[in-house]
């Protein structure tokens, strides 16, 4: 099943700074082939079910390889069956809301 996941991992018991972890998991979704966005406060991913949890579970994993002695990670998964939707499908579609909320303003050429 075709899903589309936002997932933020946490790592627990370290630096106040997590970069470095945070870029350890963006090495991983590169490898892991699956489309993916990150964003300021977590990740975007889609895939196949099973492939977006198992890149979920090679974060932690790679986290505690790191030393991180916790891992936390909040997760949201959605699917659908009515249609096929991308990332950028879902983010497209309300941007073209927006557009029909602005003026359009009619510009004049004068020669």
């Amino acid at each position: 099943m075709h899903c589309i996941a936002d997932f933020c991992v946490i790592p627990i018991g370290v630096t106040a700074s997590v970069s470095a972890y945070v870029a350890e998991c963006q090495r991983v979704l590169q490898k892991s082939g699956l489309k993916y966005t990150m964003h300021a406060y977590g990740t975007n991913v889609e895939g196949d079910w099973d492939a977006v949890c198992l890149v979920m579970k090679q974060c932690h994993e790679a986290v505690h390889a790191m030393g991180c002695p916790r891992v936390s990670t909040s997760v949201r998964i959605g699917t659908r069956t009515d249609k096929a939707q991308t990332m950028e499908d879902k983010v497209n579609v309300v941007h073209e809301i927006l557009e029909h909320d602005r003026p359009h303003v009619a510009l004049e050429t004068r020669f």
